[in-house]
């Protein structure tokens, strides 16, 4: 059976231009508290901030403008803010996290060889099936906590954001997690979040090192694709798509261009990309009628499912938006 990865992680947005700052407070939904150090932040870019003590936060969107904004906070679900008035101070709502059948959780004094098994299923999907998944290491795993009250479906739920440290690309890298589901059966999978990443360089050896690997990860990656895609040089870069009868489908065919800036992939079915090769590896099914996507190579994944090799990279081989080939 052929394997399926689903994995979720930005959602929709409207852009704002007219402001460069954003003001706002964070407060919890059932209480009306301040929630303070709370994050603040441009899903999956370096961008962000805390909201102090009495949950109030300043974040400048100058260079981000066209990223939803993500608030996430220890003990809360995330919100993804994408449609907002920036001349006025937000009032955000955050909703604390209740999990359920927590008689069934499987502890990790109790249960510790299961516990075992469960953490290398969750890191497997979770951190992708590339080389550099081996060398990513989740710092905070005790706060990671398992149910499997239904034998076929592996839940995975946390609390605090799950903190993982990349030495193959040099990031910091944290995961607010709010849902995560795997069926053993066909191991198809999904889990849904936000990520901000934090460089991790110490000298001029690593550095060099970490940028090889990273334009590793970058080539022939979604992101590359998406780029590639937006600047109409699929072929340049080493891209060819097919339609389900082999046909090759030229720009005009895929893209849907209203300006110069604004640019939605097209829904021709379920699309066959290669990547330097005669014979596709990755299925791209496009859910909605016309997806947005940017220069930076910003897509909203709720409305396209990855399959093969581009579905193999997640979270070990994630660049954040500002990343650059060098």
């Amino acid at each position: 059976m052929r394997k399926l990865f689903v994995f979720f992680l930005l959602v929709n947005f409207n852009s704002i231009a007219y402001n460069q700052v954003i003001k706002g407070t964070i407060l919890d939904r059932n209480t009306g508290s301040p929630v303070y150090f709370a994050s603040i932040y441009f899903n999956g870019t370096f961008t962000g901030t805390h909201s102090d003590n009495n949950g109030y936060f300043e974040l400048e969107i100058s260079n981000n403008i066209s990223i939803p904004l993500s608030i996430s906070a220890l003990g809360y679900y995330s919100v993804t803010l994408d449609d907002f008035l920036t001349d006025e101070t937000l009032l955000i709502y955050l909703v604390p996290k209740v999990f359920e059948l927590q008689e069934v959780f499987i502890s990790a004094k109790a249960f510790s060889r299961a516990r075992r098994k469960n953490l290398i299923l969750f890191k497997n999907a979770f951190f992708g099936e590339t080389i550099n998944a081996s060398q990513c290491k989740i710092i905070n795993e005790d706060d990671i906590t398992f149910d499997q009250s239904e034998n076929d479906t592996l839940k995975v739920y946390s609390l605090n954001p799950i903190l993982i440290d990349n030495k193959a690309l040099g990031y910091k890298v944290t995961y607010f997690l709010d849902e995560f589901e795997l069926h053993k059966k066909d191991n198809s999978f999904f889990f849904t979040g936000n990520i901000i990443f934090e460089e991790d360089l110490i000298n001029k050896t690593q550095k060099r090192r970490f940028e090889r690997r990273r334009g590793k990860a970058y080539l022939g990656s979604r992101m590359h694709f998406c780029r590639a895609l937006w600047r109409n040089s699929l072929d340049s870069e080493g891209f060819s798509v097919t339609d389900t009868l082999n046909v090759k489908l030229d720009y005009d065919r895929i893209v849907i261009q209203t300006d110069s800036i604004t640019k939605y992939l097209r829904n021709n079915g379920k699309l066959f990309v290669a990547y330097y090769s005669k014979i596709p590896e990755t299925r791209i099914v496009v859910k909605k009628e016309n997806i947005y996507f940017d220069k930076n190579g910003y897509f909203n994944p709720y409305d396209i499912v990855w399959e093969g090799e581009m579905a193999k990279q997640r979270i070990a081989d994630w660049l954040p938006y500002e990343y650059s080939i060098k």
